[in-house]
């Protein structure tokens, strides 16, 4: 239906469901152990963990760390001392961590409100409502699309088929013959050495001594001309992802990077002419123009994502009708285990029970907000709005973790249309109506529920990955999807909290009273105020909007003429806008590692076993990500607690140059060693 990525070619057993070993062991009317009070108390006790340190970490630097497969890690090394430990029970605690984690994305919108000067602070219990109602609702929403976009979808949903990979390796993988023993073992070393070795050049990146940005950034025709650039990370957790998610993908993402940077941060800096670091410049010409074209390319290109999936979406509803359907017949024993989710009816009754409290939330703020002569217009169009966008944001975040991974999904972007069209239904339908000077309202309420959509979408982009997940390891969905909501309360209970703490002790740039210098830059919340101020007060550049829409529209065409007269060639829309909207720090590893894959796996063809050594390679990512993701949280919680930009550093500022130099050949040394340990012992396991 999408066509999963050339260069990503996992095992027979990932492309048809659950290995062998788990299926014979686990029958689906044998009772086993997954949905248990360890397995969530588990889950909820990494969440507080993480999610403190993505909450921070993404407010000082824009990003935020998948936590799936740490969680994964953690659960296995803990839970494996219990007898009737099951692969399933493991899935059941990532699944818990890893929505929760996921709604630390939160942040990249309710900050705005402490932005604009509309509160102070982070009330509990609304902040604690926006996030724990918006993320229900992304769970129930993920229940119907969980058919269209995993069951009956070949999207490679790379970190949930990472994930996936780390669970059965953990497991003990098929040991019913001694070549499968010898694969188990060595697949098991191959997540053990990727995560070692990425958790160790990690840390040695934290002490400073080797660099792990390399960037250069010049002037083209003198000392007012255009500003061009790169800034390369060097990040195994990247190039994993890269490997991942396959060639032209990676190729997509660097069409948009060669369209940001070879055209349009020219173009536009060049025009403003202005004298200066050509870094600084060529950043700032990046973030005021570019984004917003590379913010336009994703709507077109979302838009398209939502016309193809009508046809699916729909079927998916209509197999879950079917099931319910079974289910009322007294049949329900009748369905596969993996086609049980929680019931169609079920998830109609609690969508409704988190509509009403939205609309009570909706008047509530309005009420607060000065514009209480207009409260049942703004409750009626803001559920509306909350009912519909949430559904759309779902269905296309969901077809963008399945493409590239939850951890590159645009959610920002999401977040710039979203309240784009919120600001604008105010602009047209309640503006007209108020007297001069009662925008800042308007502006608050925008922002709020596009908070509420926001959170739907952050638990959408996680969910499709987890059930992925989920459905390789032989999970019964709907103990998975209980699972979610679990995760889901537990993040609302803790995130408000964190806020809270993080704006009393830092506060946020471009809020009253925020100390330069010391303030939290929460990039995402600034730019998506900023949109929303911008629309509401009539001072928004919709041109650069327009432009990334041609540009979407001529890659729709692209796309379709490459996949209608080639093999295997496409040129994902979605993917080009990424490269266009996210810095060359998150894209330009990502091209590298889909070549470096692509390169792995045309060498595993001419191996004994060419299945067997592409999927060594898939787990050796497995466990890149594995490493840099545990040691990343580590890192971003030393640096929470410690207050301390560099709390592990033993250089100083005066070592960057050489510690570039030696953390690139470092990098280079540590990957090319990997993959050729990789094919050696795929040889080894194949001749055993």
């Amino acid at each position: 239906m999408y066509g999963a990525p050339a260069g990503l070619q996992y095992s027979p057993e990932l492309q048809q469901g659950p290995d062998p070993v788990t299926s014979t062991s686990l029958s689906d009317t044998a009772p086993r152990t997954e949905l248990t009070v360890r397995s969530l108390i588990l889950g909820v006790v990494i969440t507080l963990l993480f999610t403190a340190a993505n909450v921070f970490f993404g407010l000082k630097a824009g990003l935020t760390f998948a936590t799936s497969i740490p969680a994964a890690v953690i659960s296995m090394a803990l839970l494996r001392n219990f007898k009737d430990s099951t692969i399933q029970e493991n899935n059941i605690v990532q699944t818990v961590a890893s929505s929760a984690g996921t709604l630390s994305s939160i942040i990249f919108v309710l900050p705005g409100l402490v932005m604009i000067g509309w509160w102070t602070g982070f009330p509990y219990w609304e902040s604690f409502a926006i996030c724990a109602l918006g993320g229900i609702l992304g769970v129930m929403y993920s229940i119907p699309l969980r058919r269209a976009l995993v069951t009956n979808s070949d999207l490679p949903y790379p970190e949930g088929v990472a994930c996936a990979e780390v669970l059965k390796v953990g497991s003990g993988g098929d040991s019913s013959t001694a070549s499968g023993v010898e694969e188990s073992r060595y697949g098991l070393l191959a997540v053990v050495w990727g995560s070692v070795v990425a958790a160790a050049f990690s840390l040695i990146v934290a002490t400073r001594i080797f660099g792990s940005n390399v960037g250069a950034y010049f002037r083209l025709g003198g000392d007012r001309g255009g500003v061009t650039g790169f800034d390369f990370t060097l990040s195994m957790a990247l190039l994993a992802v890269g490997h991942l998610v396959g060639l032209w993908v990676g190729v997509a993402m660097g069409v948009g990077a060669l369209i940001a940077w070879g055209w349009a941060v020219p173009h536009y800096s060049a025009l403003a002419a202005t004298a200066g670091p050509a870094a600084d410049l060529g950043q700032a010409t990046w973030a005021t123009y570019v984004r917003f074209i590379g913010a336009g390319t994703i709507g077109v290109a979302a838009i398209w994502t939502l016309a193809k999936l009508v046809k699916p979406v729909v079927s998916g509803l209509s197999s879950a009708m079917a099931a319910s359907r079974i289910r009322k017949a007294g049949q329900a024993g009748s369905l596969p285990r993996q086609e049980q989710d929680i019931p169609i009816g079920v998830v109609g009754l609690i969508s409704i029970a988190c509509f009403i409290p939205i609309a009570f939330l909706l008047g509530h703020f309005a009420l607060g907000s000065g514009l209480g002569e207009h409260m049942w217009k703004l409750v009626i169009g803001g559920l509306l709005y909350v009912i519909v966008m949430s559904f759309l944001v779902s269905a296309v975040c969901g077809y963008m973790a399945g493409l590239i991974g939850s951890s590159n999904s645009p959610l920002s972007g999401i977040g710039i249309l979203v309240v784009i069209g919120a600001a604008l239904l105010l602009v047209f339908g309640i503006k007209p109506l108020l007297a001069p000077g009662n925008e800042k309202g308007l502006v608050a309420f925008a922002l709020f529920v596009t908070a509420v959509v926001f959170a739907v979408a952050t638990i959408a982009n996680n969910n499709l990955q987890d059930l992925k997940t989920g459905q390789l390891v032989d999970a019964t969905p709907s103990k998975q999807q209980w699972a979610l909501v679990v995760g889901v309360l537990a993040g609302a209970a803790i995130i408000p909290p964190i806020l809270d703490l993080l704006n009393q002790a830092y506060g946020f740039t471009g809020a009253p009273g925020a100390v330069p210098g010391r303030a939290l830059a929460a990039p995402q919340a600034g730019l998506i105020s900023a949109l929303a101020q911008g629309v509401i007060l009539g001072n928004i550049d919709w041109s650069l909007i327009r432009i990334g829409a041609y540009i979407g529209a001529g890659l729709i065409v692209i796309d379709i003429i490459l996949r209608r007269t080639t093999k295997s060639a496409h040129l994902s829309p979605l993917a080009v806008g990424l490269g266009i909207y996210l810095p060359t720090s998150a894209t330009l590893m990502v091209v590298v590692g889909a070549v470096i894959g692509w390169l792995y796996d045309r060498r595993a063809e001419r191996s004994a076993k060419p299945e067997s050594t592409k999927q060594m390679g898939v787990l050796l990512a497995s466990g890149m990500i594995v490493g840099e993701g545990l040691i990343g949280v580590a890192i971003a919680a030393i640096v929470a607690f410690s207050g301390e930009d560099f709390p592990l550093g033993l250089v100083g500022d005066g070592f960057a140059g050489p510690a570039v130099w030696i953390g690139g050949a470092a990098f280079v040394a540590a990957v090319f060693v990997l993959y050729r340990w990789a094919e050696r012992v795929s040889a080894k396991a194949a001749a055993a």
